[in-house]
């Protein structure tokens, strides 16, 4: 079992920064990749950034340059780091968490209960 828990959003003005974290517990050291997804009214949640556990980092298209992905392992924490702010921005973010077991082979798939960010123009 994995819990994360997520921090970092609110309200803020088109341009701004705003920079979320998740903060993992319980078999973290079983986690493979980590992410950030979002998910807006009316949208299906999608892909915004991956890290893996050596530091591979993807990115949306529609946020590179903008967002930084990066993870401390030590302490089980993920972070996003959101610049430029644009309106069409503005949804929930959700960190996810690729659990991995070895034997027998399989991933599990963690979610945190999302944080809002919204950007105003």
């Amino acid at each position: 079992q994995v819990q994360l828990v997520e921090s970092g959003g609110g309200l803020v003005q088109a341009g701004g920064s705003l920079r979320l974290s998740c903060a993992a517990s319980g078999s973290t050291s079983s986690i493979n990749a980590m992410g950030w997804y979002r998910q807006s009214p009316g949208k299906q949640r999608e892909l915004v950034s991956t890290i893996t556990s050596g530091g591979s980092t993807n990115y949306a298209d529609s946020v590179k340059g903008r967002f930084t992905i990066s993870r401390d392992n030590a302490k089980n924490t993920l972070f996003l780091q959101m610049n430029n702010l644009k309106p069409e921005d503005t949804a929930v973010y959700y960190c996810n968490a690729v659990w991995v077991s070895k034997f027998p082979r399989y991933d599990l798939n963690y979610w945190g209960q999302g944080t809002q960010v919204t950007v105003s123009s």
